[in-house]
């Protein structure tokens, strides 16, 4: 296979990722704000909302798909950002791929600190 297929088949398949996390992403936002909506209209606090999610393994795992969208979109749209910027090649998707990481790792942490 030569390396122009191969570029392709990598364009398509950061492109189909993208749109499947910005669709994530989409339900996920909405679901948090309505849920952010609810507890404020309800006047909870951060430690009743805290004693809420603790231990939930529903809410654990919508906010781990949650912030895997997230680590997923936002180094692809980086990465067409830097294309656009002239910025393209291995060192430029390896920063990515450690951004990714990153983004995940500590998203993670997050939600271990709500439902942990």
């Amino acid at each position: 296979m030569n390396s122009g297929a191969s570029s392709v088949r990598t364009q398509v398949l950061l492109w189909g990722a993208q749109r499947v996390s910005a669709a994530l992403l989409a339900l996920c936002v909405v679901v948090h704000l309505i849920t952010i909506i609810y507890a404020v209209r309800n006047g909870l606090s951060a430690a009743e909302i805290l004693g809420r999610t603790r231990g939930s393994f529903a809410w654990g795992a919508f906010y781990a798909l949650f912030v895997a969208a997230v680590a997923v979109h936002a180094p692809i749209g980086m990465r067409n950002i830097f294309a656009e910027m002239g910025l393209r090649g291995r060192g430029v998707d390896m920063l990515l791929v450690v951004l990714a990481v990153l983004l995940a790792l500590w998203g993670l942490r997050a939600v271990w600190a709500v439902v942990g």
